[in-house]
């Protein structure tokens, strides 16, 4: 291991009870039920492969709370016996605790459109729509706008990113009478 390494939190994974783990009191993120749902699921089909961010006294979430949510499942906890991978970083009080819980979320960033209609085009041509859903937690009218989408934004594209006259209304704005 190069020097320094081995003092990275992430260096020190522990598996731990689930239960010995508590939310914190000021997350501001939330997750909607679906997004949950396809938590659980990449849990299932990938395994665990981000830890639970926990403060130095080895209990209060940091990073990870939807995480910990998910592994309350039946058979997400039946994949380690109830157990979740943690981490502990150095943070004690509680505005460096709240801090890096901001951070963590704050530079997850988003998905933007464009990646995500490319990648839906081409895993059209291989699953079944009802599969891409599953996969990727998408309802059938996400991956149907994004297949419409695709078309849409190749035309624009194509015209240089611009829109044709066609778009401009033209003469006077109505009127509008009581």
């Amino acid at each position: 291991m190069r020097k320094g390494m081995e003092r990275q939190p992430v260096a020190q994974v522990k598996w731990v009870p689930r239960g010995r783990l508590r939310a914190n009191n000021y997350n501001p993120n939330h997750v909607p039920p679906l997004e949950l749902q396809l938590l659980k699921t990449s849990i299932l089909e990938t395994g665990w492969t981000q830890p639970i961010v926990v403060a130095r006294d080895g209990e209060t979430i940091i990073d990870g709370f939807h995480r910990w949510t998910v592994a309350a499942d039946p058979e997400v906890k039946a994949l380690t016996g109830g157990c979740v991978p943690i981490v502990v970083c150095g943070h004690s009080r509680a505005v460096e605790r709240m801090a890096a819980s901001i951070r963590h979320n704050r530079a997850r960033g988003e998905h933007a459109v464009r990646p995500m209609i490319a990648i839906v085009q081409r895993l059209l041509k291989h699953l079944p729509r009802k599969e891409i859903m599953r996969l990727l937690g998408m309802q059938a009218e996400e991956v149907n706008r994004f297949s419409l989408l695709k078309a849409t934004t190749d035309v624009h594209a194509e015209s240089g990113g611009s829109l044709s006259e066609a778009w401009i209304p033209k003469g006077p704005p109505p009127v509008m009478r009581d």
